[in-house]
């Protein structure tokens, strides 16, 4: 039997034997995922725009332009944290509850982050990737969305809480 809730995005499902994340609500449209299992175009593309910040806090500070260099210089390294810090997430569309190693719910900041669930799982080479489940904000909302994922995630033993 299927459960399902609303994300950020889209709908979570919740299998028997796996978690499946879809962006319309239909289970057979999930091969349809832009983004696919990796991170990696948006790792590049975020590694290319803090090597153009740094390089511009590098030419502003040369310039004796020290406030701007020192803006740039924050905002690229701010970039480089978040590179580092994604790399062992995964864009999955699909988890097996079998390679679940443990699922963490973090509580919305209000007005800055959003509520959201953090699987920890293993991949098909073993390597241990963490999947982000972003919940609605307050502005769509949030709070009623939260609880009922929340409701759901325990009801099928996922959460401990």
């Amino acid at each position: 039997m299927e459960k399902q809730f609303k994300t950020k995005t889209g709908f979570c499902h919740i299998l028997p034997d796996k978690i499946i994340l879809t962006r319309d609500g239909i289970i057979g449209n999930v091969a349809k995922v832009a983004v696919g299992k990796s991170i990696t175009r948006v790792l590049i593309i975020y590694g290319g725009m803090s090597a153009f910040l740094l390089y511009s806090a590098f030419d502003s500070f040369q310039t004796g332009q020290v406030p701007i260099s020192i803006f740039y210089l924050i905002i690229g390294l701010f970039l480089l944290y978040g590179i580092f810090t994604s790399f062992n997430n995964s864009a999955t569309p699909i988890i097996e509850r079998k390679d679940i190693t443990s699922i963490k719910f973090k509580k919305a900041i209000f007005g800055i982050t959003r509520s959201r669930f953090e699987i920890l799982f293993k991949d098909e080479n073993g390597k241990i990737k963490k999947r982000i489940i972003m919940l609605p904000g307050s502005m769509h909302q949030g709070k009623k969305a939260t609880e009922t994922a929340k409701k759901i995630m325990k009801e099928e033993k996922l959460l401990k809480e």
